[in-house]
């Protein structure tokens, strides 16, 4: 087995429990491996830091595994994947949730979403996908699933060296599978919809607009397939009007309405959300509730300024088309855009606007997303709830 030495002054992070060795804080390696092995990590001491997977071809060379001097091996999976199912059983999410969140469950580059029966998979790094057959075997042993699909189109897997691919790797199912998320039906398209399907990650701040929606006019930005727009007109508003520029995924949101008896009150559009925010406020017109739930703006470090400016420009305008009074629900899914950073862009917003807020809440993803606190990349969800006065 390869052994990662840490340069000196470098390895301080990674020490203290972060799972990602980068190019950059290596010192040397001793011995040869192939991309995705499992090495050792020391520090420049020569201390043992860890094991995990080495991949040349990635800024992440290395991918920690686990902080013991143990054996990697079938056993070690299986202990690691029932762990992370009984972490959602004691939470109390069994029917639909995110199974394993990666590196948060010790499990780098393996994402597994559960949708009722049907389990949807990802494994984004090189050496966790070498794992892939005996992952499916676990999972199957462990979960029990009627079907698991692979969602491997993901464009990191290029950056891993991993060619893209999707379909079936146990069982059968349609790919269209019907679940239950708050006492809402939802169709989840696990082929083609973005990521696995359908972002799990917003179930508890889809509950949390209920003590705003009540009988009010509300606008839900980048709505997806409908999850807020759903929640929204079942927790009692008058109309909902949701926006997003997929016109797949307003066609499944339309079914969602459909399928829950709300098709009379939600009404859906395919635009540009900047462009369409900006048209209503050329128009003057005024909702109760705004939510804004954008896709990453900042997919990396380099791209923050820009993202910044996006992230201040919807905010801005959804603050302008809100009734004084008016509540706006705004949310970054980017780790780039840390909390503080998102907060500073809002009060930027805000000034501009002319608008002073009253924050009622701040959120962040649902607890079948663990944050662990030595690893700030998996605490990426915002979700503040402000009164715009």
């Amino acid at each position: 087995m390869a052994k990662v030495f840490l340069a000196k002054g470098k390895g301080l992070r990674v020490e203290n429990g972060h799972p990602w060795v980068f190019r950059h804080e290596v010192e040397r390696i001793d011995g040869e491996f192939e991309d995705g092995d499992i090495v050792d990590v020391y520090n420049f001491k020569n201390k043992f830091i860890g094991k995990g997977f080495i991949n040349s071809k990635s800024q992440i060379l290395v991918r920690i595994l686990t902080r013991k001097n143990e054996e990697i091996n079938i056993d070690f999976f299986r202990k690691k994947v029932q762990d992370a199912w009984e972490y959602r059983k004691n939470i109390g999410y069994i029917n639909n949730c995110r199974l394993i969140f990666a590196e948060a469950d010790f499990l780098p580059g393996l994402i597994v979403d559960k949708f009722g029966d049907v389990l949807v998979m990802q494994t984004l790094s090189k050496g966790v996908d070498r794992y892939k057959d005996k992952l499916v075997d676990i999972l199957v042993d462990v979960i029990n699933p009627k079907a698991i699909y692979e969602r491997n189109d993901a464009k990191v897997r290029e950056i891993e060296g991993l060619e893209l691919k999707k379909g079936f790797l146990y069982g059968k199912s349609s790919t269209e599978v019907e679940i239950e998320e708050n006492g809402i039906r939802m169709i989840v398209d696990i082929e083609n919809g973005q990521k696995t399907g359908y972002f799990l990650d917003q179930k508890e701040n889809r509950v949390a607009i209920r003590n705003f929606v009540k009988d009010k006019t509300v606008l839900d930005c980048f709505c997806h397939t409908g999850g807020f727009t759903m929640n929204a007109a079942k927790f009692g508003a008058k109309e909902v009007i949701g926006v997003d520029i997929s016109e797949t995924a307003i066609e499944q949101a339309m079914k969602n309405a459909k399928l829950n008896g709300v098709e009379d009150k939600c009404e859906f559009v395919v635009a540009n959300v900047f462009d369409y925010l900006n048209d209503l406020d050329d128009k003057k017109e005024k909702y109760d509730v705004v939510i804004l739930d954008p896709p990453a703006f900042a997919k990396s470090i380099h791209t923050i300024e820009n993202a910044k400016r996006g992230y201040k420009e919807i905010n801005l305008r959804a603050m302008k088309i809100l009734k004084k009074g008016g509540i706006l629900i705004t949310c970054s899914c980017s780790h780039y855009m840390k909390p503080d950073l998102f907060f500073e862009v809002i009060k930027d917003a805000a000034k501009d606007a002319r608008k002073t807020l009253r924050m009622i809440e701040y959120r962040t993803q649902a607890k079948d997303h663990p944050y662990l606190i030595n690893y700030e990349e998996s605490l990426y969800l915002k979700c503040f709830i402000f009164q715009v006065l």
